[in-house]
């Protein structure tokens, strides 16, 4: 191999792995927060129809309410999770089963945000974003029980890993804690950690620390 073959074939490497450093990049919740600062996320919020959207602040609002610190509405949460649904992150993009409608039928392409309007209208007995808020409450709570419940509930659809409300809670939890309010203010943030010390008071006000979410990335 001469040298211009292995300049040429050094140069291909390190594209690739400048590629690859590139692509990772763009999965870490600091990248889609930053084009949610810039307004790259115009186009994805766009994709979403205004009642997608509204169900989706609708649903980031009753997961993470205000409290005496801003909520994931307040913070913009719901346009990280457009930009992540519109890259299929954490499987996202995918569509979802008819296995995983109530009842066994949904419509070819099924989103993630189109499943959760059918099963919280359902849950609701009529349109969702119409509900008291006490009964949108109860619906998600119901909907979010039945996620994590093993094997799901009886007569419906699998619950567990199969539930595309896990996906999309994970993503509004982590849009969440990864923002700048969640996590400096609801969080503690601490630039230079101190010395390591195994065993620390906590108390019922105390808050966890947000160092631990800096290497949060999707697969």
């Amino acid at each position: 191999m001469d040298n211009r073959t292995r300049d040429a074939a050094g140069a291909g490497r390190r594209q690739f792995l400048m590629a690859m450093a590139a692509v990772g990049a763009a999965l870490t919740p600091a990248a889609l927060w930053a084009q949610v600062r810039t307004g790259a996320d115009a186009p994805a919020a766009k994709a979403l129809a205004p009642s997608q959207q509204a169900l989706l602040d609708r649903v980031a609002d009753l997961t993470i309410p205000d409290s005496d610190t801003p909520g994931a509405l307040a913070v913009g949460v719901p346009a990280f999770v457009a930009l992540a649904l519109a890259h299929g992150l954490e499987g996202a993009g995918a569509p979802v089963p008819a296995a995983r409608f109530t009842g066994g039928a949904a419509p070819e392409g099924a989103t993630v945000l189109d499943w959760l309007t059918f099963e919280l209208d359902l849950k609701t007995g009529g349109a969702f974003l119409a509900a008291a808020p006490a009964a949108q409450a109860q619906a998600l709570t119901a909907l979010d029980r039945a996620a994590y419940a093993p094997g799901g509930p009886p007569g419906g659809p699998p619950g567990g890993d199969a539930s595309p409300w896990r996906v999309l809670k994970g993503l509004i939890v982590t849009g969440y804690y990864t923002s700048e309010a969640g996590a400096s203010q609801e969080l503690q943030y601490d630039l230079v950690p101190g010395h390591w010390d195994p065993d620390v008071p906590v108390g019922p006000h105390a808050r966890a620390w947000s160092n631990d979410w800096t290497a949060v990335d999707f697969g």
